[in-house]
Parts: C-alpha cells; structure tokens; sequence
C-alpha cells in the first residue's frame, strides 16, 4: 500500500471515530484521561528509555543543544504530562455548552451551541509533550486527532501515541480517534494539506521549514509558528523587577516559543539598567547582540545585524535595542514582532494602558514574563499550540479554541413569508 493509501485509510477511520465520539460523555472521556494519566506514570522508565534513544541519535546527527533540549523527557517532565491530563480531565466539558440564546419576534428560539472541529491534524516537530498535550485536547473537545510529530522523536512519540490508544480502548472508546502517523517521510506532510474532505484543519507547530511545506494547503490552517516575543523595560520601570523579569523570560527556558528574543530598553534607563542585566545574563552564558548605543553600555556585546531583530533564537542569544519613547518601541515590535507575546515593564498606567491598547500579539504582559504564555500556565490543562492567527482562536489553545459551534433552532410551525 503507497503512504497516501494508508494515510487515507487511516484519515477514513478517524473520521468514523469522531462522529462517535462527539457524541461520548463526559465522564465517559474523564475514565479515558484518568487511565491515561496513570499509563503515563506506570511506564515512565519505558518512556524514557525509548527518549534516550531519540536523544542519542539526535546528537549523532549533530543537533544543536537547543534543540536537544526540547527533545528530552525527564522523570519530572513526564509526571508534569500526566497532571496536565489530569487537569484537562477536571476541565468542564465544552461540548453541547450553549453560548447564547436568544427568541425571535415570531417565536423561533434560537441556540448557538459548542460541538467539536471534526478530524484535526497536528503537525509538530520535537517536543514530545505535544503528543499527549494535542491528544488530550482534542480528544476532550470531541475531536479526532491526527498526530504528526517529527523524525527526531518518532519512537518517543510512537510509544506515547500507542498509549494514549490503549486507554481510548480500555474505556470501550474508539482507538482510531487518535491517529499516529509513524512514517517520518514529509511526503505525509504534503498529502495531509491536500485532503480537506478528510482533514478539517491542520494546527502547525514548528519553523520555516513547515511553513514552507504547507504553501498552498486545500485544508485550512491555524498556524503555530514564530515566536518572536519582546520585552520593553520603559523609562517608568521599577528596575530590579525589570532585571528579574528579563533574566526569566530569556534563561528559565530560551528554547521555548515564549522565550524573550529582543530586549528593549528605554534611554533615560538605559545606563542604570543595562550593565546589570548584563552582568547576570553574561553569567548565565548568554551571548548578547546589541545597537551601537547599547553596545557603549555593554563593549562585549556583539553589534547586531538587521536579521537579528527578526530572528527566533531558541537559545541563549538576545538582541538589545535601546528605543528613545514607549511610541518607538510599539513601532518596533509592529515591524519585528511574530505576534505571539510582548511585554513591558512599568510603573507608569498611561504608558502600559498605551502599550495594552497598541501592541497587537496574541497576549501582551505588563509587568509579567512572556514565559506564561502556555495552555498550562492559562489553566487549560495543557495546549495544542500558541496561535498567531487572528482568525478563530489565538494565543494559547484550550478546550474551547478546539471547538467550532452550530445554531439549534426549535419553532412550533413557523414558515418564513
């Protein structure tokens, strides 16, 4: 059989499960993510054990360290998974939630009432806990769920796939409402975008490289893909929060979406503030790329380039700019920012109700790190991805963003004249 063959095979069958399965129960869907959750915990050694051999081959192939990290399953990690499962579990079910109501002047009574996407396909590339984390949503809102992780962890995600399957069966739900497609070929990327009879939206998570492969996908698109964020510390910061919440938002994790990628800093405080963050990012080993007017207050800072002010690092590199007004800083993010999420640091109202209102991401922070833009950290549970859309959802995804709705109309014999 060709791939495209199985795949369809495999498409047809999840999208049988979906129709049972949007019709399933709450408590029916809990059992299934509370065996889930247990699985996880149970085979924790069998988990990492397959991780490792990802892990060995992904440095063989000489990877960067940044991207080995976000491949790696820890013992913590993995018992992290199994309580975003749980959460998603406690998480009220949206399926048949009425949105609004409301009755017509000729009696119809009109509901617009949540139901399930369909099929929905993820396509992601090296952090395994997307696995469980899409799975789990999807599953939850009602979904079947196509997953398409990258080749890096095709045997940690194969063993994570195979049990989130056997819970579906243990609690008499169609297994086939999780499809795992195990070929690592992206000719699979290229048939899925070419099925919309078969596929109802496609969540991407990665770089250029899937962007670029789903050009020209028949199948609509929720895109996950740059995470270009900026922190701008205003003339009206309290410093030492600024300090501890630029060090945060670019070393708790830098190789994470939500990581900092470009500090700006305002003039009045540029020579009070830099040179102390910059001692303590140069301590954490980060290599700093700064404006010439940044780079007097920082000589070991490399002189940036026009592309670094567009580029998602995912390590331990920042760019620094030093802007003369929150107005040139807005302006900045506009030009060079993916959207996904921007903070400032100030004590001035005007200025953060400005930048509130002005900088147009997905979540926009005062006085807080980017690093809380996650399902988790929102209370979902966990996320499927951080969308940059502006169309049907955006910021991270939840139960409810993997829902669409229909109208239920009930009358008594009304015919329009």
């Amino acid at each position: 059989m060709s791939l495209e063959a199985d795949i369809l095979a495999g498409l047809a069958q999840a999208r049988v499960a979906a129709r049972r399965l949007a019709l399933a129960g709450t408590d029916r869907k809990n059992r299934a993510l509370a065996a889930l959750a247990a699985a996880l915990r149970a085979s924790t050694d069998r988990i990492l054990a397959v991780n490792r051999d990802d892990l060995d081959r992904a440095r063989a192939d000489g990877d960067a360290p940044a991207f080995v990290e976000r491949l790696t399953l820890t013992p913590d990690r993995i018992a992290a998974i199994a309580r975003g499962v749980e959460e998603v579990a406690a998480l009220p079910d949206p399926v048949g939630e009425t949105i609004a109501r409301w009755r017509r002047p000729n009696g119809l009574d009109i509901r617009q009432v949540r139901v399930p996407l369909g099929v929905v396909a993820i396509i992601y590339e090296s952090r395994p806990n997307v696995t469980v984390d899409a799975a789990v949503l999807g599953f939850k809102a009602g979904n079947a769920v196509v997953l398409r992780g990258g080749r890096e962890a095709l045997a940690t995600n194969a063993r994570l796939a195979q049990l989130i399957s056997d819970s579906l069966r243990k609690c008499d739900l169609d297994p086939n409402a999780v499809m795992f497609i195990d070929n690592p070929d992206r000719e699979a990327i290229q048939i899925l975008k070419r099925h919309p009879e078969a596929i109802d939206l496609i969540i991407p998570r990665g770089g250029n490289a899937l962007k670029d492969a789903l050009a020209g996908s028949a199948v609509p698109i929720l895109p996950h893909f740059d995470g270009i964020c900026h922190t701008y510390v205003d003339r009206g910061a309290d410093l030492l929060m600024a300090e501890e919440i630029c060090f945060n938002a670019k070393c708790s994790r830098p190789s994470v979406c939500n990581a900092m990628e470009t500090m700006l800093v305002h003039a009045d405080v540029a020579a009070k503030f830099l040179p102390r963050i910059a001692d303590r990012l140069r301590a954490a080993g980060v290599q700093m790329r700064a404006d010439d007017r940044a780079r007097a207050l920082i000589p070991d800072a490399r002189p940036a380039a026009d592309a670094d002010w567009d580029t998602e690092y995912l390590d331990l590199i920042l760019a620094i700019k030093v802007v003369d007004s929150v107005e040139e800083a807005i302006e900045f993010i506009a030009r060079h920012g993916s959207g996904l999420a921007d903070a400032i640091v100030t004590q001035d109202a005007a200025v953060a109700a400005r930048f509130e209102r002005e900088v147009d991401s997905a979540t926009v922070y005062v006085n807080a790190s980017t690093r809380f833009t996650d399902g988790f950290e929102f209370g979902f549970g966990a996320e499927t991805g951080i969308s940059t859309n502006r169309l049907h959802a955006r910021g991270p995804m939840g139960l409810k963003e993997l829902t669409t709705y229909k109208y239920v109309v009930l009358g008594s014999g009304q015919i329009r004249k």
